[in-house]
């Protein structure tokens, strides 16, 4: 009987962790297509220049997949270590991304003001050799977004000593458009409409928070309940 409960968690905990690690494989490959064709994009931070969406997907589809594939050869191989040490890296995963989430919300007002600050400071580095990701992220917010600068457009001014702006926060662009006047720009700030974008769209954003959050604790029963049938089916045979 304990034998049969051990089989049928194993081939469930075989299934989630292969999806798991597929998923590690896709997200990886997306992060590397990214990072050949687009370089840094999505750099927009001057402290953190390392942190673009290519670096954290390949970052993260690293993670993934090392995790997936020990929880699939820990059930194929009924290892009570890998077993244990699957659910607890992906219950320190669970914990740290728990953690983050609260200090999210506990220190939202600190956040925007030094996220503020340090885009305004990567402003400077707009257009310069070695940050075209930073460029070209800039190029595609203030394009799709239609706005024009961090807190408004004349943050531009600083970086160009002059009165003048990057051509896509023009409304209607064409080469050096940016040297016309204000009224031809955009005048949004990026930082507070992609706020209120990211408000606006806070659903989807939770319910995917939530999934992931379902995904792992199911993850984590899987492994301590074979983790249980193992020990016990061990102790049977002894």
């Amino acid at each position: 009987m304990a034998r049969g409960c051990l089989q049928g968690v194993k081939y469930l905990m075989f299934a989630f962790n292969l999806l798991f690690w597929l998923g590690g494989c896709g997200i990886l490959g997306v992060g590397i297509w990214l990072a050949a064709t687009q370089g840094n994009f999505a750099t927009l931070s001057a402290s953190f220049p390392s942190l673009s969406a290519a670096n954290l997907l390949i970052v993260t589809g690293t993670f993934v997949m090392a995790i997936g594939f020990m929880g699939c050869i820990g059930a194929i191989k009924e290892n009570k270590c890998l077993l244990l040490t699957f659910f607890v890296m992906l219950l320190l995963v669970f914990l740290l991304e728990a953690t983050i989430a609260i200090l999210f919300f506990a220190y939202t007002d600190k956040i925007d003001r030094y996220a503020q600050q340090d885009l305004k400071k990567g402003l400077h580095l707009y257009d310069t050799p070695g940050n075209v990701g930073l460029t070209n992220a800039w190029s595609i917010i203030q394009t799709d977004f239609r706005c024009c600068g961090v807190s408004n457009y004349t943050d531009w001014f600083e970086v160009y000593n002059a009165t003048r702006v990057p051509d896509s926060c023009c409304l209607e662009f064409s080469e050096s458009c940016g040297l016309h006047a204000p009224g031809t720009w955009w005048k949004a700030p990026c930082y507070e409409t992609v706020k209120i974008w990211l408000q606006e769209n806070l659903l989807a954003v939770g319910v995917f928070g939530l999934c992931t959050a379902l995904v792992q604790i199911l993850g984590l029963t899987f492994a301590m309940t074979m983790y249980c049938q193992v020990v016990k089916a061990d102790t049977y045979c002894a």
